[in-house]
């Protein structure tokens, strides 16, 4: 039956993705961390993940048109759970649905969360990066203004610290 069907690949679905939040969380700490092999780790755990739920969104999409199908509708709209649970008419079927709809949705908003967590987590450390790099090395002495382009400079590199002879 394809309401059982879109159940599972729903709960499914959900199980992917509480993975890919408990996989978000430990990398804020290997980023926090500065470990470069177990971020790599993750990131390719995390890509194999995405392909699972990519082909579960899939599976739930053809599920869903089947769903429509046996209830004899005819279109091709890509229609939400809870439009979807206006067609259920039998209360313990709408409630499971709803219940794995509503536990995916909360899921999802954590995910969310965390991720965004950890972009701000990888911009402040590109920030200090690019600080760090520029103590080191230098500033360029050109100043950024507008200068005719016959008369070029001819400095190229940032003069600094690694510069200088010995």
């Amino acid at each position: 039956m394809p309401l059982e069907r879109l159940i599972d690949v729903l709960e499914q679905l959900d199980q992917k993705h509480l993975i890919l939040l408990e996989l978000a969380k430990s990398k804020k700490k290997i980023v926090m961390e500065n470990d470069i092999n177990s971020l790599v780790q993750h990131l390719k755990q995390e890509s194999r993940l995405l392909k699972q739920v990519e082909e579960l969104e899939e599976a739930r999409m053809e599920v869903s048109y089947e769903l429509l199908r046996e209830r004899g509708i005819r279109s091709q709209l890509n229609l939400t759970i809870t439009e979807l649970a206006r067609l259920v008419f039998d209360p313990e079927d709408k409630n499971k649905l709803l219940s794995v709809q509503s536990r995916l949705s909360h899921t999802l908003s954590e995910l969310k969360e965390v991720n965004a967590i950890n972009q701000k987590l990888i911009e402040q450390s590109l920030v200090f990066i690019d600080y760090s790099l520029d103590l080191l090395v230098g500033r360029p002495n050109q100043e950024m203004t507008y200068m005719h382009p016959d008369q070029k400079s001819n400095q190229l590199a940032r003069p600094g610290l690694l510069d200088t002879k010995a």
